[in-house]
């Protein structure tokens, strides 16, 4: 049974930096995209950034590029996201997600596996 625990979320105030990270456990394939989503109170959720196990390569949203970092510890199963110049925009309920192949380019807000989420505020 595949399970995602998102720890790390807390306060910050703007310009602060967070690092959240994913326990991915009950699946081993090499080959899996797990990524980070994030729900803003009365908005729909949407997603942040993508790591492709496997082959290393990642993608974020136009509106994290150049402020947060996607990134992966295959021995240990973690995922991590660094947050950085975070903005009171950013306050959010932030998820790990996982979907297994095939995956490249699908919305992650499809994603068949996800956490509880982690807080993140932002003020």
């Amino acid at each position: 049974q595949v399970q995602l625990v998102e720890s790390g979320g807390g306060s910050v105030q703007p310009g602060g930096s967070l690092r959240l990270s994913c326990v991915v456990s009950g699946y081993t394939k090499r080959s899996v995209c797990v990524a980070w989503a994030r729900q803003a109170a009365g908005k729909e959720r949407e997603g942040v950034a993508t790591f492709y196990r496997g082959g290393g390569r990642t993608t974020y949203a136009d509106s994290v590029k150049g402020r947060f970092t996607i990134s992966g510890d295959n021995e240990k199963n973690i995922v991590y996201l660094q947050m950085d110049s975070l903005k009171p925009g950013d306050t959010a309920m932030y998820y790990c997600v996982l979907e297994p192949p095939p995956c490249y380019g699908r919305d992650i807000r499809d994603y068949s596996y996800s956490g509880q989420g982690t807080q993140v505020t932002v003020s």
